[in-house]
């Protein structure tokens, strides 16, 4: 059977998601985050970066968001969640599913640690430490969100989903830089379109069943 090794507060959420929607029987094999947040040890057993999601099936060891998402809708998919090929809407969903790794999230991540930097700075040069931190969150990080955050907005308005008017995998791998950036980098009411489609995600059963399984999600301190 599919085993999932689900790191809480991460990635990983999003492998639990796509498996609900497709009725995919699977396992959990849970990981708790250290008080630094980093991943367990006991993860490199797994694959030998220790990072998640991970799964296992039929013999494979599967890493990486977009990979993982590959395999379970090649696998088990039967055609769902994925548009039919030559297709614009196919050209849209491969785009995203890489973009969500590759383009949205290394901002977001620039965001978390450097407005972590001041606060695990020695109180000696805490002031430094943030002044460097607030020069490079509102010099770079900040503008670069800003355009993101824009860009989703404006592509929300061409169709319902990312990928065209049906719902689709590549919106369970978008859902993380959205879900990120509704709670640490500013996307408000400012952007109704991703808004409401972050609501329309969140009300979906599957979405629902996969929290519940999953455990607390918090995605602020992912």
């Amino acid at each position: 059977m599919l085993i999932v090794h689900h790191l809480n507060n991460s990635r990983s959420q999003r492998v639990l998601w796509l498996l609900e929607e497709l009725g995919v029987p699977y396992e959990i094999k849970r990981y708790q985050r250290q008080p630094d947040m980093m991943a367990p040890k006991e993860l490199r057993a797994v694959h030998p970066l220790g990072k998640s999601p991970v799964i296992t099936d039929a013999g494979n060891t599967i890493a990486e968001s977009g990979a993982i998402i590959d395999y379970i809708v090649d696998s088990y998919g039967e055609g769902r969640l994925i548009p039919p090929p030559k297709t614009p809407e196919r050209l849209r969903y491969t785009y995203w599913l890489h973009y969500a790794e590759g383009s949205a999230m290394p901002p977001l991540l620039l965001k978390l640690l450097f407005s972590m930097m001041p606060q695990r700075a020695p109180a000696l040069v805490r002031p430094l430490v943030k002044m460097v931190a607030n020069g490079a969150l509102t010099g770079f990080v900040d503008p670069q969100l800003k355009q993101h955050m824009a860009f989703w907005e404006a592509e929300l308005g061409k169709s319902t989903y990312f990928a065209g008017n049906d719902f689709t995998a590549a919106d369970i791998q978008m859902s993380f830089p959205l879900e990120a950036a509704a709670s640490r980098a500013g996307l408000d009411q400012h952007y109704p379109k991703a808004q409401a489609w972050l609501a329309t995600i969140h009300a979906r059963p599957a979405y629902q069943r996969a929290l519940e399984k999953g455990g607390p999600y918090e995605i602020g301190k992912a």
